[in-house]
């Protein structure tokens, strides 16, 4: 899985475009059978039929995210190289794409197009002049989005490893890429699934028990810290020797329950241990809100 990030009009589909007709050309002049057998699936607003528009409200892009989620989740495979083509500005939703990945044993890496904030700037203004073109973003939304933008953290394991491609640059560090998420000559790259993502059968009897009420105390808490503190938005409720970090927009019942079905569909088979559910399903509650 290849995630690819990057201010509005600064040129993602274009790199995206860049890196399959690469990884095209490798896959067909190979003579390794595990190299012939690779495909690449590109996924791009543009693809799934999305409208700029969508970014405008909370509601819409929620809906939009979701159906790029779903889309690379049922391309993702052993043998399929996914490039992620979107916007990916927000830090949770990587991970979510990062585990995901993580789930089928595939490697992922993410892409961030450095292209500068004026010079997105720039580029956006001619789009949206040319009507021969895709269409840049409506100068408040494309302001919006820069300031809603998460830049992508090589510190942080969701966004490892991480290539800024800058924009002088004519092309995105093509080997550098293949390397990491199909490997060199030596053999494939391997991805060793960790605790949260690894399917092995449950190693204690009660685990599925342990997993809903563990994270059902977790919700409890934080409905009752919410009735305690009547309109106030954002927030940290201290759960037990975690920290939940409730996001700056209302919270309610319904999406912590969502969440946290999420969370148990992802570890139903994956035999935490119990002494982790609690902190698993808190920094996923907290990977979720941002």
């Amino acid at each position: 899985l290849i995630v690819i990030s990057g201010y509005p009009s600064s040129g993602k589909t274009y790199r995206s475009h860049q890196l399959i007709q690469f990884f095209e050309t490798k896959i067909l002049d190979s003579s390794e059978a595990h190299v012939k057998r690779l495909s690449v699936v590109h996924i791009n607003d543009q693809s799934l039929g999305l409208d700029k528009e969508v970014y405008r409200e909370a509601r819409s892009e929620k809906d939009a995210r979701a159906a790029e989620y779903s889309a690379i989740k049922r391309a993702l495979g052993r043998d399929t190289i996914v490039i992620a083509d979107g916007l990916n500005y927000i830090k949770g939703f990587r991970y979510q794409l990062y585990c995901e990945a993580k789930a089928v044993q595939t490697p992922s890496c993410v892409v961030h197009i450095g292209t500068p904030i004026d010079k997105c700037r720039e580029t956006n203004k001619q789009l949206l002049a040319d009507a021969h073109q895709d269409g840049g973003y409506q100068d408040d939304l494309f302001e919006n989005l820069v300031f809603r933008y998460e830049e992508p953290n090589g510190m942080t394991r969701w966004d490892s490893p991480l290539f800024t491609v800058p924009h002088e640059d004519p092309t995105p560090p093509f080997e550098d890429i293949w390397n990491a998420v199909i490997g060199t000559e030596a053999g494939l790259k391997k991805v060793k699934p960790n605790l949260a993502t690894m399917m092995k059968p449950a190693a204690e009897s009660d685990y599925l028990y342990d997993l809903d009420k563990i994270t059902q105390e977790v919700i409890n808490a934080i409905t009752e810290w919410q009735k305690d503190h009547v309109g106030e938005v954002g927030g940290q409720v201290q759960v037990g020797g975690s920290m939940v970090e409730l996001p700056a927009s209302p919270v309610g019942l319904p999406q912590l329950q969502r969440i946290r079905r999420q969370f148990i569909s992802l570890n139903r088979q994956h035999s935490l241990a119990k002494s982790r559910i609690h902190g698993s399903f808190v920094e996923h509650l907290n990977s979720s809100f941002v």
